[in-house]
Protein backbone atom coordinates (compact mmCIF):
# COMPACT_ATOMS: atom_id res chain seq x y z
CA UNK A 1 0.00 0.00 0.00
CA UNK A 2 1.02 3.56 -0.80
CA UNK A 3 2.36 5.41 1.96
CA UNK A 4 1.99 8.96 1.33
CA UNK A 5 0.42 11.20 -1.56
CA UNK A 6 0.37 14.70 -2.12
CA UNK A 7 -3.49 16.02 -0.96
CA UNK A 8 -5.08 19.34 -0.67
CA UNK A 9 -7.80 19.87 1.81
CA UNK A 10 -10.65 21.79 1.24
CA UNK A 11 -13.61 23.13 2.74
CA UNK A 12 -15.97 23.19 -0.09
CA UNK A 13 -19.49 23.65 0.51
CA UNK A 14 -20.59 22.81 4.15
CA UNK A 15 -18.06 19.71 3.69
CA UNK A 16 -14.43 19.23 4.26
CA UNK A 17 -12.52 16.44 1.72
CA UNK A 18 -9.35 15.46 0.41
CA UNK A 19 -8.33 16.19 -3.31
CA UNK A 20 -5.92 14.14 -5.46
CA UNK A 21 -4.85 13.81 -8.82
CA UNK A 22 -5.90 10.88 -9.97
CA UNK A 23 -2.29 9.88 -10.73
CA UNK A 24 -1.09 10.72 -6.96
CA UNK A 25 -3.47 7.63 -5.96
CA UNK A 26 -2.88 3.69 -6.26
CA UNK A 27 -4.38 2.05 -9.47
CA UNK A 28 -5.82 -0.74 -7.69
CA UNK A 29 -9.62 0.32 -5.89
CA UNK A 30 -8.55 -2.11 -3.30
CA UNK A 31 -5.01 -0.34 -2.53
CA UNK A 32 -6.67 2.67 -3.33
CA UNK A 33 -9.43 2.61 -1.02
CA UNK A 34 -7.24 0.69 1.73
CA UNK A 35 -5.32 4.07 1.72
CA UNK A 36 -7.85 6.47 1.82
CA UNK A 37 -9.58 4.14 4.99
CA UNK A 38 -5.81 4.95 6.48
CA UNK A 39 -5.81 8.64 5.95
CA UNK A 40 -8.87 9.63 7.21
CA UNK A 41 -8.67 7.20 10.30
CA UNK A 42 -11.61 5.16 9.36
CA UNK A 43 -13.38 2.97 10.84
CA UNK A 44 -13.17 5.48 14.05
CA UNK A 45 -16.13 6.92 15.36
CA UNK A 46 -13.85 10.03 16.56
CA UNK A 47 -10.90 9.08 13.64
CA UNK A 48 -8.70 10.03 16.18
CA UNK A 49 -5.83 8.75 14.12
CA UNK A 50 -6.39 10.52 10.39
CA UNK A 51 -7.70 13.33 9.26
CA UNK A 52 -11.31 13.05 8.91
CA UNK A 53 -13.36 14.91 10.86
CA UNK A 54 -15.56 12.16 13.14
CA UNK A 55 -18.34 13.04 10.57
CA UNK A 56 -19.84 12.07 7.13
CA UNK A 57 -19.41 15.83 5.73
CA UNK A 58 -15.86 15.51 6.90
CA UNK A 59 -14.74 12.27 5.62
CA UNK A 60 -14.77 12.57 1.57
CA UNK A 61 -12.48 12.85 -0.94
CA UNK A 62 -12.36 14.05 -4.35
CA UNK A 63 -10.29 12.01 -7.37
CA UNK A 64 -9.90 14.31 -9.97
CA UNK A 65 -7.94 14.09 -13.62
CA UNK A 66 -7.49 16.03 -16.78
CA UNK A 67 -10.37 14.72 -19.13
CA UNK A 68 -10.08 13.00 -22.35
CA UNK A 69 -14.02 13.99 -23.33
CA UNK A 70 -14.95 16.34 -25.71
CA UNK A 71 -15.77 19.71 -24.26
CA UNK A 72 -14.82 18.72 -20.53
CA UNK A 73 -11.97 20.31 -18.90
CA UNK A 74 -11.79 17.41 -15.78
CA UNK A 75 -13.08 14.32 -15.07
CA UNK A 76 -14.00 14.24 -11.20
CA UNK A 77 -15.18 11.32 -8.82
CA UNK A 78 -16.20 11.74 -5.87
CA UNK A 79 -15.65 9.22 -2.86
CA UNK A 80 -17.62 8.62 0.95
CA UNK A 81 -15.16 7.16 3.51
CA UNK A 82 -17.55 5.93 5.92
CA UNK A 83 -16.48 7.34 9.69
CA UNK A 84 -17.12 3.92 11.61
CA UNK A 85 -16.78 1.38 8.85
CA UNK A 86 -14.48 0.00 6.84
CA UNK A 87 -16.20 1.28 3.34
CA UNK A 88 -15.34 3.91 0.52
CA UNK A 89 -17.91 3.75 -1.58
CA UNK A 90 -18.76 5.92 -5.53
CA UNK A 91 -22.43 5.09 -5.16
CA UNK A 92 -23.33 8.94 -4.86
CA UNK A 93 -22.26 12.32 -6.44
CA UNK A 94 -21.25 14.99 -3.56
CA UNK A 95 -22.38 18.74 -4.66
CA UNK A 96 -20.68 20.07 -2.23
CA UNK A 97 -16.87 18.51 -2.45
CA UNK A 98 -18.03 19.46 -6.54
CA UNK A 99 -17.26 23.56 -5.41
CA UNK A 100 -13.40 22.90 -4.55
CA UNK A 101 -13.07 21.14 -7.99
CA UNK A 102 -13.16 23.82 -10.20
CA UNK A 103 -10.37 25.88 -7.69
CA UNK A 104 -8.21 22.20 -7.11
CA UNK A 105 -8.07 21.88 -11.35
CA UNK A 106 -6.68 25.25 -11.70
CA UNK A 107 -4.57 25.55 -8.76
CA UNK A 108 -3.00 21.95 -10.22
CA UNK A 109 -2.70 23.12 -13.96
CA UNK A 110 -5.23 21.18 -15.45
CA UNK A 111 -7.20 23.97 -16.37
CA UNK A 112 -5.45 27.31 -17.41
CA UNK A 113 -7.17 30.07 -15.76
CA UNK A 114 -8.44 33.09 -17.43
CA UNK A 115 -8.59 36.54 -16.68
CA UNK A 116 -11.18 37.24 -14.01
CA UNK A 117 -13.65 34.34 -14.11
CA UNK A 118 -12.59 30.68 -15.11
CA UNK A 119 -15.16 28.19 -16.37
CA UNK A 120 -14.70 24.38 -15.72
CA UNK A 121 -16.51 22.32 -17.34
CA UNK A 122 -16.46 18.48 -14.99
CA UNK A 123 -17.47 15.23 -15.80
CA UNK A 124 -19.28 13.61 -13.27
CA UNK A 125 -17.86 10.39 -12.73
CA UNK A 126 -20.44 8.55 -10.07
CA UNK A 127 -23.16 9.42 -12.33
CA UNK A 128 -21.89 10.74 -15.56
CA UNK A 129 -23.43 14.37 -15.70
CA UNK A 130 -22.02 17.57 -16.48
CA UNK A 131 -21.66 20.36 -14.00
CA UNK A 132 -20.29 24.12 -14.98
CA UNK A 133 -18.26 26.05 -12.36
CA UNK A 134 -17.16 29.45 -12.77
CA UNK A 135 -13.81 30.15 -10.49
CA UNK A 136 -12.99 33.91 -9.46
CA UNK A 137 -9.37 34.39 -10.56
CA UNK A 138 -8.55 37.76 -10.65
CA UNK A 139 -4.86 37.93 -12.25
CA UNK A 140 -5.51 34.36 -13.68
CA UNK A 141 -5.08 32.89 -9.92
CA UNK A 142 -7.29 31.48 -8.05
CA UNK A 143 -9.14 33.45 -5.06
CA UNK A 144 -10.96 32.30 -2.31
CA UNK A 145 -11.81 35.80 -0.79
CA UNK A 146 -15.10 37.39 -1.51
CA UNK A 147 -18.53 38.78 -0.15
CA UNK A 148 -20.64 35.73 -0.54
CA UNK A 149 -21.86 33.71 2.19
CA UNK A 150 -23.84 30.21 2.65
CA UNK A 151 -25.63 28.89 6.07
CA UNK A 152 -23.59 26.55 7.57
CA UNK A 153 -20.37 27.85 7.29
CA UNK A 154 -18.80 30.99 9.28
CA UNK A 155 -17.78 34.07 7.56
CA UNK A 156 -17.45 34.69 3.83
CA UNK A 157 -15.63 33.37 0.49
CA UNK A 158 -15.56 34.07 -3.36
CA UNK A 159 -19.23 32.84 -4.84
CA UNK A 160 -18.16 29.63 -7.19
CA UNK A 161 -21.59 29.21 -8.75
CA UNK A 162 -22.39 26.11 -10.16
CA UNK A 163 -25.11 25.37 -12.93
CA UNK A 164 -26.36 21.34 -13.22
CA UNK A 165 -27.64 19.90 -16.14
CA UNK A 166 -29.36 16.37 -17.66
CA UNK A 167 -29.21 15.14 -13.50
CA UNK A 168 -32.37 13.38 -14.01
CA UNK A 169 -31.94 9.48 -12.83
CA UNK A 170 -28.31 10.28 -12.16
CA UNK A 171 -27.81 7.21 -10.37
CA UNK A 172 -31.82 5.67 -10.55
CA UNK A 173 -31.78 5.54 -14.24
CA UNK A 174 -34.83 8.11 -14.27
CA UNK A 175 -36.46 11.00 -12.11
CA UNK A 176 -39.06 8.97 -10.50
CA UNK A 177 -37.33 5.62 -10.46
CA UNK A 178 -40.29 3.57 -9.03
CA UNK A 179 -42.45 5.52 -12.36
CA UNK A 180 -44.81 6.89 -9.50
CA UNK A 181 -44.61 10.31 -8.22
CA UNK A 182 -45.36 8.64 -4.99
CA UNK A 183 -45.25 4.72 -3.63
CA UNK A 184 -46.68 4.05 -0.19
CA UNK A 185 -43.91 1.79 2.28
CA UNK A 186 -44.69 0.53 5.58
CA UNK A 187 -47.89 2.69 4.97
CA UNK A 188 -46.31 5.53 4.39
CA UNK A 189 -46.85 7.94 1.37
CA UNK A 190 -43.14 8.45 -0.11
CA UNK A 191 -41.34 10.51 -3.62
CA UNK A 192 -38.23 7.78 -4.81
CA UNK A 193 -36.93 10.82 -6.60
CA UNK A 194 -33.23 11.11 -8.57
CA UNK A 195 -32.35 14.65 -9.71
CA UNK A 196 -28.78 14.41 -8.79
CA UNK A 197 -28.95 12.68 -5.55
CA UNK A 198 -31.27 9.59 -4.87
CA UNK A 199 -33.46 10.77 -1.92
CA UNK A 200 -37.03 9.43 -0.34
CA UNK A 201 -38.70 12.11 0.01
CA UNK A 202 -41.39 12.23 3.18
CA UNK A 203 -44.19 14.16 5.19
CA UNK A 204 -42.46 14.56 8.71
CA UNK A 205 -45.65 14.20 10.61
CA UNK A 206 -46.19 10.49 9.00
CA UNK A 207 -42.99 9.72 11.16
CA UNK A 208 -44.18 11.28 14.17
CA UNK A 209 -42.19 14.32 14.39
CA UNK A 210 -42.58 18.32 13.59
CA UNK A 211 -39.74 18.69 11.16
CA UNK A 212 -38.43 21.41 13.05
CA UNK A 213 -36.19 18.93 15.52
CA UNK A 214 -32.92 19.44 16.35
CA UNK A 215 -30.11 17.61 15.09
CA UNK A 216 -29.14 16.18 18.38
CA UNK A 217 -32.56 15.52 19.06
CA UNK A 218 -33.32 13.69 15.67
CA UNK A 219 -30.23 11.44 16.37
CA UNK A 220 -31.21 10.27 19.57
CA UNK A 221 -34.95 9.31 18.38
CA UNK A 222 -34.02 5.44 17.95
CA UNK A 223 -37.80 4.75 17.12
CA UNK A 224 -37.58 7.52 13.93
CA UNK A 225 -34.41 5.85 12.60
CA UNK A 226 -35.70 2.31 12.84
CA UNK A 227 -39.11 3.35 10.89
CA UNK A 228 -36.38 5.44 8.46
CA UNK A 229 -34.16 2.37 7.65
CA UNK A 230 -36.67 0.14 6.89
CA UNK A 231 -38.39 2.57 4.58
CA UNK A 232 -35.09 2.70 3.30
CA UNK A 233 -34.29 -0.59 2.55
CA UNK A 234 -37.02 -1.50 1.02
CA UNK A 235 -37.23 1.25 -1.29
CA UNK A 236 -33.78 0.53 -2.64
CA UNK A 237 -34.50 -2.12 -5.06
CA UNK A 238 -37.92 -0.24 -6.13
CA UNK A 239 -35.00 2.51 -7.12
CA UNK A 240 -32.12 0.25 -9.21
CA UNK A 241 -30.14 1.05 -6.27
CA UNK A 242 -30.21 -3.17 -5.56
CA UNK A 243 -29.73 -3.70 -2.01
CA UNK A 244 -28.64 -0.57 -0.26
CA UNK A 245 -27.86 -2.31 3.46
CA UNK A 246 -24.11 -1.16 2.95
CA UNK A 247 -24.40 2.08 0.51
CA UNK A 248 -24.64 6.10 1.67
CA UNK A 249 -27.99 6.22 -0.66
CA UNK A 250 -31.09 6.66 -0.95
CA UNK A 251 -30.95 9.91 1.54
CA UNK A 252 -34.19 10.10 4.08
CA UNK A 253 -35.50 13.98 3.81
CA UNK A 254 -38.27 14.69 6.09
CA UNK A 255 -40.32 17.14 4.89
CA UNK A 256 -42.66 20.13 6.41
CA UNK A 257 -44.11 23.51 5.96
CA UNK A 258 -41.36 26.49 5.86
CA UNK A 259 -40.61 28.26 8.97
CA UNK A 260 -38.18 31.10 7.79
CA UNK A 261 -40.20 32.15 4.69
CA UNK A 262 -38.16 29.19 2.28
CA UNK A 263 -39.75 26.80 -0.25
CA UNK A 264 -39.63 23.81 2.35
CA UNK A 265 -38.23 22.91 5.66
CA UNK A 266 -36.33 19.49 5.52
CA UNK A 267 -34.04 17.26 7.99
CA UNK A 268 -32.30 14.71 6.18
CA UNK A 269 -30.58 11.61 6.93
CA UNK A 270 -27.44 10.56 5.29
CA UNK A 271 -28.55 7.86 5.39
CA UNK A 272 -27.98 7.37 9.32
CA UNK A 273 -26.59 10.11 10.32
CA UNK A 274 -28.24 13.49 10.35
CA UNK A 275 -27.08 16.20 8.17
CA UNK A 276 -26.26 19.16 9.95
CA UNK A 277 -27.58 21.17 6.84
CA UNK A 278 -28.52 18.99 3.35
CA UNK A 279 -26.23 17.90 0.40
CA UNK A 280 -26.31 20.35 -2.89
CA UNK A 281 -27.64 17.67 -4.93
CA UNK A 282 -29.78 16.70 -2.24
CA UNK A 283 -31.51 20.12 -2.16
CA UNK A 284 -32.05 19.87 -5.92
CA UNK A 285 -33.71 16.44 -5.71
CA UNK A 286 -35.70 17.83 -2.94
CA UNK A 287 -36.59 21.27 -4.58
CA UNK A 288 -37.83 19.40 -7.47
CA UNK A 289 -40.27 16.84 -5.53
CA UNK A 290 -41.94 20.25 -4.28
CA UNK A 291 -42.95 20.93 -7.66
CA UNK A 292 -44.82 17.19 -8.11
CA UNK A 293 -48.19 17.03 -7.22
CA UNK A 294 -48.65 14.05 -6.06
CA UNK A 295 -45.34 14.20 -3.71
CA UNK A 296 -45.44 14.95 0.10
CA UNK A 297 -43.34 17.92 -0.04
CA UNK A 298 -46.04 19.47 -2.69
CA UNK A 299 -49.14 20.42 -0.29
CA UNK A 300 -46.21 21.67 2.36
CA UNK A 301 -44.34 23.74 -0.46
CA UNK A 302 -44.13 27.79 -1.45
CA UNK A 303 -43.66 27.95 -4.68
CA UNK A 304 -43.39 30.82 -6.65
CA UNK A 305 -44.79 31.63 -9.94
CA UNK A 306 -43.14 31.79 -12.89
CA UNK A 307 -40.51 29.05 -15.39
CA UNK A 308 -38.09 30.33 -13.21
CA UNK A 309 -38.45 28.80 -9.59
CA UNK A 310 -35.46 30.60 -6.83
CA UNK A 311 -36.60 27.86 -4.14
CA UNK A 312 -34.97 28.53 -0.89
CA UNK A 313 -34.59 24.86 1.08
CA UNK A 314 -34.93 25.65 4.77
CA UNK A 315 -32.64 23.11 7.50
CA UNK A 316 -31.00 23.18 10.19
CA UNK A 317 -28.59 25.62 10.05
CA UNK A 318 -29.98 28.07 7.55
CA UNK A 319 -31.25 27.31 4.19
CA UNK A 320 -29.93 26.47 0.10
CA UNK A 321 -31.44 28.58 -2.61
CA UNK A 322 -32.06 26.18 -5.46
CA UNK A 323 -33.33 28.05 -9.42
CA UNK A 324 -35.02 25.56 -11.38
CA UNK A 325 -35.70 26.48 -14.69
CA UNK A 326 -39.09 24.83 -16.35
CA UNK A 327 -39.94 23.81 -19.58
CA UNK A 328 -43.54 23.54 -20.89
CA UNK A 329 -44.21 20.61 -19.80
CA UNK A 330 -43.09 21.42 -15.87
CA UNK A 331 -40.19 19.27 -16.21
CA UNK A 332 -37.01 20.97 -14.58
CA UNK A 333 -34.51 21.38 -17.45
CA UNK A 334 -31.81 22.79 -15.44
CA UNK A 335 -30.71 23.39 -11.67
CA UNK A 336 -28.50 26.18 -10.78
CA UNK A 337 -27.04 26.46 -7.28
CA UNK A 338 -24.53 28.92 -5.35
CA UNK A 339 -21.54 27.45 -3.30
CA UNK A 340 -18.03 28.99 -2.12
CA UNK A 341 -14.88 26.89 -0.81
CA UNK A 342 -11.45 27.51 0.64
CA UNK A 343 -8.05 25.89 0.33
CA UNK A 344 -7.47 24.66 4.06
CA UNK A 345 -3.77 23.19 3.61
CA UNK A 346 -1.66 21.50 0.20
CA UNK A 347 1.08 19.07 1.29
CA UNK A 348 1.25 15.34 1.78
CA UNK A 349 -0.58 13.38 3.42
CA UNK A 350 0.57 9.90 5.04
CA UNK A 351 -0.72 6.58 6.10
Amino acid sequence: MSKSARCMWMRAGTSKGAYFLADDLPTDTTERDAFLLRIMGSPDPRQIDGIGGADPLTSKVAVVRKSDREGVDVDYLFLQVFVDQAIVTDAQNCGNILAGVGPFAIERGLVTAAEGETTVIIFMENTAQIAIEQVPTPGRKVTYEGDARIDGVAGTASAIPVTFSDTAGSSCGALLPTGNQFDIIDGIAVTCIDNGMPVIVINAADMGITGTESREMLEQNELLKAKLESIRLQAGPMMNLGDVTNKSVPKMTMVSAPTHGGCISTRTFIPHRCHASIGVLGAVSVATACILPGSPAYTLANIPEGSRKVLAVEHPIGEMTVILDINSEGNADNAAILRTARKLFDGEVFA
